[in-house]
């Protein structure tokens, strides 16, 4: 992308939304349920990306058949449900990027993995609702990322040409969804990223430390 682009589109675990303290809360009210030992925090926090999967098999290891993992997985989710906001927040810094883009006329959506049972209320607990231009959960369209399906069906809602867009995401899957669709992509460092996975590899655009790096991709001036 040699010039500004017309829109930012963000992931939102670990990329847009620090939802780490939330999901591994939840994931340890479940082993405490289940008379399992709690889980680290800064040990389950990279896989928080990963969704509600990684962390019941971060929780439970492989001893469990489908049936139980699946029964796990659910109560995972009711109890997320319950506490999807408690503490969850805003990366540092994502506040000024956001602004930047309302200052700018610039709009910004998500496009995530995470269902939407639970991205919804977690962006209306944020005040996100009528900021983004559009909110693409995991089951929003019939495929998720990779799949480039959920940032067309973005492109649409907020008609912008996939060219001039920038997507955001702290996942190799993130990345290869967006360059699949032709974006423009960023690889976010500061979210959620486990032991071996190495962001150099993922044939982004560029790599960002900080929210606030954002800014200079959003005018153009990104080396």
């Amino acid at each position: 992308m040699t010039t500004k682009p017309s829109a930012l589109l963000l992931d939102l675990d670990g990329t847009l939304i620090d939802t780490a303290p939330d999901m591994v809360a939840a994931i340890n009210r479940l082993c405490t349920e289940s008379g399992r030992l709690t889980l680290e925090y800064e040990n389950a926090k990279p896989h928080v990306s990963n969704g509600s999967a990684a962390l019941v098999r971060l929780a439970f290891g492989n001893e469990l058949d489908a049936e139980a993992f699946e029964t796990h997985r659910q109560r995972f989710l009711e109890i997320y449900a319950e506490y999807v906001c408690v503490d969850s927040h805003l990366f540092a810094g994502m506040t000024l990027v956001l602004e930047h883009c309302a200052d700018r006329q610039i709009p910004w959506g998500i496009v995530t993995n995470k269902p939407g049972a639970l991205t919804v209320p977690l962006v209306k607990a944020l005040g996100l609702t009528t900021r983004a231009a559009c909110v693409v959960s995991g089951d929003t369209v019939a495929k998720a990322k990779p799949d480039p399906m959920p940032l067309f069906y973005a492109c649409e809602q907020i008609n912008v040409d996939p060219q001039q867009i920038l997507y955001v995401g702290d996942s190799i899957r993130d990345i290869q969804a967006g360059n699949a669709a032709g974006m423009t992509t960023i690889g976010a460092t500061y979210g959620y990223i486990v032991d071996g996975d190495n962001p150099s590899d993922w044939q982004a655009d560029g790599l960002i430390t900080a929210p606030t790096d954002l800014l200079s991709w959003l005018e153009g001036t990104a080396l």
